[in-house]
């Protein structure tokens, strides 16, 4: 397991300097100059002039990146803001926090909801109750979240004024972002429970075990959840990370001070910096997701645990992976 655990840290890396390059590519090919933006177009050529010296624009695209990434390795420094002239790190640790524990309440609401309502439709298959949950899913997958979050905005917060329409001041305040991540994402995870117990429903081991005499209860956790949560926590894992993206626009519909709210910011502001700094810091939290989400395999199920003992675990999280996707 150790053995895994370091090869899939070191593969990170190359995915983190792919990420990294593709950024300054992206600086590169973008037309405008920064300094005209920050300065205006109106601005004497000498100061623009030692605006870049300053911000070290004047050198090759190479030697920007090279000393980018050793004052990011070394340092921890993803550089200075071209507007106000700030480190950005400190802005980054402030509001990263946010932006985790938006994504993690929402998918926890979203599996409490989803993983029950997705079992008992598939143990209710053919019935109302199936009808009813799979209405549930195809409307919750339809829905932008932008217009889930209007919406509620409207209901709750305009008509009913149960909860604050923006803000990030107390527990009450995160009940609509929430609820919008949650909904979307209890849709999704109720239709791949769903066809994960189905699948396994049908199997014979199932049926051997009824024939056994054993309680419906254990059939249904032992059993049919033993192998069905494979393809649920890949859906699990990878909704964690397009939450990452899906709370850019939900932190700037609410105003919650997250890396979302900071990446719409710095985009309209051409800041480089603090962009750069925010989809790292996204592609390093994704890793890192990516990571625990192959770990938990070896808890669920015992016998990835012990192939990776044997082989290293290189290649076996992947084929299982791939495996629950497929009958996902």
């Amino acid at each position: 397991m150790a053995r895994y655990i370091v090869k899939r840290i070191l593969m990170m890396i190359p995915v983190l300097i792919g990420v990294s390059i593709l950024l300054f590519a992206i600086q590169a090919l973008t037309p405008g100059d920064p300094a005209n933006i920050v300065l205006g177009q109106d601005a004497p050529i000498e100061e623009k002039e030692a605006w870049r010296e300053a911000n070290g624009l004047n050198d090759p695209m190479v030697v920007q990146y090279a000393r980018y990434v050793k004052n990011v390795v070394t340092k921890g420094d993803f550089g200075t803001s071209y507007r106000n002239g700030k480190p950005i790190t400190g802005d980054l640790i402030q509001r990263w926090p946010t932006t985790l524990k938006t994504c993690l309440l929402s998918l926890a609401v979203a599996a409490i909801i989803g993983i029950p309502l997705g079992i008992l439709s598939a143990l209710k298959h053919g019935t109302w109750i199936d009808s009813a949950a799979r209405s549930f899913g195809v409307l919750g997958v339809s829905i932008p979240n932008f217009w889930m979050a209007l919406m509620l905005i409207i209901i709750f917060s305009l008509n009913l004024k149960w909860f604050p329409v923006s803000g990030s001041y107390g527990p009450i305040y995160w009940v609509l972002p929430i609820a919008t991540l949650g909904i979307n994402n209890a849709a999704n995870i109720m239709r791949y429970t769903r066809s994960a117990v189905l699948d396994n429903v049908k199997q014979d081991f199932v049926r051997t075990a009824r024939a056994k005499g054993q309680k419906e209860s254990k059939i249904i956790m032992h059993h049919i959840m033993g192998n069905a949560m494979i393809p649920i926590t890949t859906c699990i894992g990878i909704f964690l990370v397009s939450n990452m993206a899906g709370t850019i626009v939900i932190e700037q519909i609410f105003s919650l001070p997250g890396l979302g709210s900071l990446m719409i910011t710095a985009v309209t502001q051409r800041d480089y910096p603090v962009l750069r700094g925010c989809i790292l810091l996204v592609a390093v939290t994704t890793c890192v997701i990516n990571l625990l989400i192959d770990l938990f395999y070896a808890v669920i199920d015992p016998r990835i645990k012990a192939r990776l003992k044997q082989e290293g675990g290189s290649s076996i999280i992947k084929k299982r992976m791939q495996g629950g996707v497929a009958k996902s």
